[in-house]
């Protein structure tokens, strides 16, 4: 049995309820880290990594960042972490016992 895969999802909204700008900014903070891969993957030079992904959730840009990436690369799962917070960002998931961001 495999166990879940643990997100953390970065919303294009800040603490203040404000919309997050540029407006592509999930596309650009995905597209820094498209190099970070699971051993062996494959990937175009034009795709996004399967650890940070940009999506559309509730009509608000999010990146959806899987916390594997925290074991590949602890200084990339520290990169996007501190992107959410130095911009004063929401962020929601991952799990409390063994991941830092649960906030909402």
């Amino acid at each position: 049995m495999t166990e879940p895969v643990k997100q953390l999802v970065i919303h294009g909204v800040t603490r203040q309820d404000q919309r997050f700008r540029p407006s592509d900014w999930a596309e650009r903070l995905a597209g820094v880290m498209s190099q970070f891969r699971p051993a062996g993957a494959m990937g175009g030079h034009l795709t996004y990594s399967p650890y940070v992904v940009p999506r559309l959730i509730d009509g608000v840009r999010c990146v959806v960042v899987d916390a594997r990436l925290r074991e590949l690369e602890p200084l990339a799962w520290k990169f996007v972490c501190g992107f959410a917070q130095d911009n004063n960002l929401k962020i929601s998931g991952i799990d409390p016992e063994n991941m830092d961001p649960v906030e909402s």
